[in-house]
């Protein structure tokens, strides 16, 4: 199923990036479309470029894509990366390494259509085999390639509860 179908009929809100383009707003009028509420969150330079989406059942201006990830961060229950690019990809790690680090305990998920993340999947396993990343750490991301299959992991998420590697001994790896 269609993930704006998934969270309207979940009663789940969307929060995103509060742009008029692109593959987020097509969730997001699909959310809005279904009866569910969407928040955008938009830096004043790309309303002053005409991006913003206004329709949306809340749009919050911001000064800086830092305020703006970081409202997004603090008004969301969990976080899901679709299909993307560089922002994409730097948007899930950040969040990924909050998580790591305890900043917060929300559930992170890839949304792997048609099998977008693959690569970057066998990536985070490499990781864990040359131990640069704990296993425990890359089960932070939940992947499936359905919208009702993730949101049903959503559900089911327990937050790892590790100590910090730098409140323990040094890992092996890094002696």
């Amino acid at each position: 199923m269609h993930l704006g179908e998934e969270l309207a009929g979940r009663g789940l809100r969307l929060i995103y990036g509060g742009g008029s383009i692109g593959l987020m707003t097509v969730i997001a009028d699909r959310v809005l479309a279904e009866g569910g509420e969407v928040i955008g969150v938009i830096p004043q330079a790309l309303v002053d470029k005409e991006v913003a989406h206004l329709g949306l059942t809340d749009l919050r201006i911001v000064g800086s894509m830092h305020e703006r990830k970081a409202l997004m961060a603090d008004l969301a229950d969990g976080f899901i990366a679709l299909p993307g690019g560089m922002g994409t990809l730097e948007e899930l790690c950040e969040i990924l390494t909050w998580a790591q680090l305890g900043l917060h305990r929300k559930p992170c998920g890839l949304l792997d259509i048609a099998g977008y993340y693959d690569g970057l999947k066998r990536f985070f396993d490499h990781m864990v085999e040359e131990r640069f990343l704990r296993e425990e750490h890359r089960r932070l991301l939940l992947i499936a390639q359905d919208a009702g299959e993730l949101l049903d992991q959503f559900e089911q998420f327990q937050p790892v509860q590790l100590p910090k590697w730098m409140d323990g001994p040094v890992p092996p790896a890094i002696r």
